[in-house]
């Protein structure tokens, strides 16, 4: 099995990048937060804000996972010795 060497949730974060940093989500974050029609404002703001704390959301399970199976390694470790 492999170990986890590092607590960073580095596999949520490359998922937030794929999503914000395509053209699709850059053009639906330019809408939310800087278009010149009210109502795409109204639309698209409530909607990348609830997808950014989903995101947020998973990265801190990603996050909390990793230090259960950090500190599993790690007594399993001092066990052995």
């Amino acid at each position: 099995m492999r170990e986890t060497r590092t607590a960073w949730p580095w596999m949520s974060l490359l998922l937030v990048a794929l999503a914000a940093l395509n053209p699709v989500g850059l053009d639906f974050i330019q809408t939310a937060l800087f278009s010149n029609e009210q109502l795409s404002r109204n639309i698209a703001g409530p909607i990348v804000l609830m997808a950014l704390a989903i995101l947020c959301a998973l990265a801190l399970v990603e996050f909390v996972v990793r230090m259960l199976l950090l500190r599993r390694g790690r007594a399993a470790i001092a066990a052995k010795e």
